[in-house]
């Protein structure tokens, strides 16, 4: 026996009507992605996200003893850089300290992240960063360190910031020079969970 039209029609709206909570925000999604301009205004990274990476030349670095540094200084593990051209001052020691406090937080992940000071050759007096024996103080002189240390973009007021490179030599974030610790510390918690390199 046949339901009653009135019931068929019923149970069709019923269906549409289930069906459309599935397909509409499946169409609306797809049009806010494909036909339009609109993105969240709020991302989930504390810093400035590089969108491309910018992968970073293969260039020879010197140690403070005046050796060649190995050639995967930049590749081996994630590294949290700070460049500077002239002397460390009280900026570059500020962001010294944060990158340490965030790189220290991480705990048991801690030996996956790398904390490096990239100067052009005539930064740092003697010694400097011996009481830091997690800090990799690396010389990028000449032309080719001065195109490598130009691939990291200034932060405001023409001051180096601490950047985010990743195992494959890619730099990816960057973070203000004073005061990044905590968003850089989450941003390094994500991508260290997320990541199976490095």
């Amino acid at each position: 026996m046949n339901p009653p039209r009135a019931d068929r029609r019923a149970g069709c709206r019923q269906l549409l009507l289930i069906a459309s909570l599935f397909f509409v925000p499946l169409l609306a999604a797809s049009w806010l992605y494909l036909a339009s301009d609109w993105r969240p205004s709020v991302g989930v990274a504390h810093g400035e996200l590089l969108d491309p990476p910018r992968p970073l030349p293969a260039t020879p670095l010197r140690l403070p003893d005046d050796s060649t540094a190995p050639a995967d200084a930049l590749r081996s593990g994630w590294s949290l850089v700070y460049v500077v051209n002239d002397a460390c001052g009280k900026t570059c020691r500020g962001a010294l300290a944060d990158m340490r406090q965030a790189r220290l937080a991480l705990d048991k992940d801690a030996v996956r992240v790398k904390r490096i000071l990239l100067h052009a050759g005539a930064c740092c007096e003697a010694g400097f960063g011996a009481d830091e024996p997690d800090l990799q103080v690396l010389a990028a002189s000449g032309p080719a360190g001065s195109a490598l240390r130009a691939m990291f973009p200034p932060s405001a007021n023409d001051e180096s910031g601490i950047y985010i490179v990743d195992p494959h030599g890619n730099l990816m974030m960057g973070y203000a020079p004073t005061g990044a610790a905590r968003g850089m510390l989450k941003d390094l918690e994500r991508l260290l969970r997320l990541s199976t390199i490095g």
